[in-house]
């Protein structure tokens, strides 16, 4: 099965894992240009008088509200049609909304309409992009256990391929524009805009073939349960064994979420700090870009230590250090602004522990420890979606308290979700969705429920067996029994 993946697709067995998760560059891309535009389309003459009431928290919102729509949806598309569909639909309406939106215009030449537009085209795109998390990081998790991917480089190589990827994302955002900025200059902002959001279609395209000549990943297509009605599902069973992996993840992801956006108050406060109030643009693209690429060193580091450390002691190093990073950042907010090159590398040093832990792993342990096969596409969404309803409205009264409070209490949040990993998360291993799946077998046949319809193609349930049987079946239909009582397991 596996080499057959391989030949359709064009791909070796990497190529095959960053075919399915790089396309995340996109939701970084996506979610990150979205400032740089709006900044871009605030310095037009004209247009910020034609904005609507409160453009910016929608433009940000919707694209949010889009994203979880997505990712539910396809969290269960992807576990009752296949990984395949997510994300190719992905690719495809990702780059569509991408080029529609770098060519919004407005009834008649409307600016306001055009506004409107864009805000309408941010929710479209928030589809694409959740579908990509339980759609392509699935598959990209499931293809890190290829029989020739070595087991010493699993891990790694599903972060790069995918929470690497959406960090690159946030760096080329502003620095496209600010790229742009230096070939049309400050008299063509309307280009700059234009592509800058324009160019979120090229990565997805760049993959859109790939992930068209792709078979399911052979995880799937041995440990399915969609030929089965969900009501066959053994839902309680399922809840049973996994519920606190879930819940422990999706809390954790929500602290997450809840830690990483007020902290962009401090970026924001450097910026104005290091440039004057009649900086040029491309000075704070310039400076945007580089608080953005604090990120890089985060998950490259993250990423080749994984292994080593196990996905779950990592993260809770990387929570541990943050949190202590965070105290320090909002204790001492008021002294060591004075210094502002010494403020900025602290800063880095705390969004880049950020993505060595949580950033990397999150998505690692969502697609590898909240379930099996048959419902990680469920599982995962759930996870995922939990923190996206955050709204980034942190004030105070007091100037000062209104960057400490929000850091004080996020590095509060990242103990107790050092805590909650410590206690209810596994620890992925090598190979460990595979002996998942044959523990979980084991479980539902050890409480009278047929297996014998799981999966799509006829294989030994035994996980170390090769893929030789499945690459002599000649189809890839749903092995259906005589019996009429059919089970089964989703959301």
């Amino acid at each position: 099965m596996s080499e057959i993946v391989r030949k359709r697709s064009g791909l070796g067995r990497i190529g095959t894992i960053f075919a399915c998760g790089a396309a995340l560059f996109s939701d970084g891309y996506v979610n990150a240009s979205a400032g740089a535009a709006r900044y871009i389309l605030g310095k037009i003459p004209g247009y910020t008088e034609a904005q609507p009431a409160h453009f910016a928290e929608t433009f940000s919102a919707l694209v949010f509200a889009g994203t979880i729509v997505g990712m539910l949806a396809f969290g269960y598309i992807s576990d009752r049609v296949g990984r395949k569909v997510g994300m190719v639909f992905a690719s495809m309406w990702l780059a569509l909304w991408s080029v529609i939106s770098g060519l919004a215009w407005g009834g008649g030449g409307s600016i306001k309409g055009m506004f409107q537009a864009l805000m309408a085209y941010r929710f479209l795109l928030g589809l694409a992009i959740g579908a990509e998390y339980p759609a392509g990081s699935v598959a990209a998790a499931e293809n890190t256990e290829d029989p020739g991917v070595s087991k010493g480089a699993q891990q790694k190589l599903l972060i790069l391929a995918t929470n690497s990827m959406i960090d690159l994302g946030f760096v080329l955002a502003y620095f496209i524009p600010y790229l742009l900025i230096q070939i049309f200059g400050d008299d063509h902002l309307e280009w700059v805009w234009r592509v800058t959001l324009g160019f979120g279609a090229v990565p997805p395209l760049l993959v859109l073939y790939f992930r068209m000549q792709m078979e399911e990943p052979e995880r799937y297509r041995k440990d399915t349960m969609r030929g089965l009605k969900l009501s066959e599902y053994p839902w309680w069973l399922i809840i049973k064994r996994y519920w606190h992996r879930v819940a422990a993840i999706s809390l954790v992801w929500w602290i997450y979420d809840w830690v990483s956006y007020p902290t962009g108050l401090y970026s924001n406060v450097i910026v104005a700090r290091v440039l004057p109030e009649d900086a040029s643009i491309s000075s704070n693209l310039g400076w945007s870009t580089l608080m953005n690429f604090f990120y890089l060193p985060g998950t490259i580091a993250g990423a080749l230590v994984s292994d080593r450390l196990g996905p779950k002691w990592t993260m809770i190093a990387g929570l541990l250090v943050q949190s202590i990073l965070g105290f320090g950042l909002a204790g001492g907010y008021s002294k060591v602004l004075e210094n502002v090159a010494g403020f900025t590398v602290f800063y880095g040093f705390y969004l880049t522990f950020g993505e060595f832990g949580p950033g990397n792993n999150l998505g690692l342990l969502a697609a590898k420890v909240s379930g099996p096969t048959a419902v990680r596409g469920i599982f995962y969404s759930i996870c995922a979606a939990i923190g996206k309803p955050i709204i980034d409205k942190y004030s105070a009264q007091s100037p000062t308290l209104g960057y400490q409070v929000p850091v004080y209490i996020g590095s509060a949040l990242s103990l107790l979700a050092a805590v909650a990993t410590l206690f209810f998360i596994p620890n992925p291993t090598p190979d460990g969705m595979i002996e998942e799946d044959r523990k979980f077998r084991e479980y539902l046949e050890a409480h009278g429920y047929d297996t014998s319809r799981m999966g799509l193609i006829l294989a030994d349930t035994d996980p170390e067996a090769t893929t030789d049987s499945a690459e002599k079946t000649p189809t890839v239909e749903p092995v259906i029994k005589d019996s009429p009582s059919e089970q089964s397991s989703v959301h």
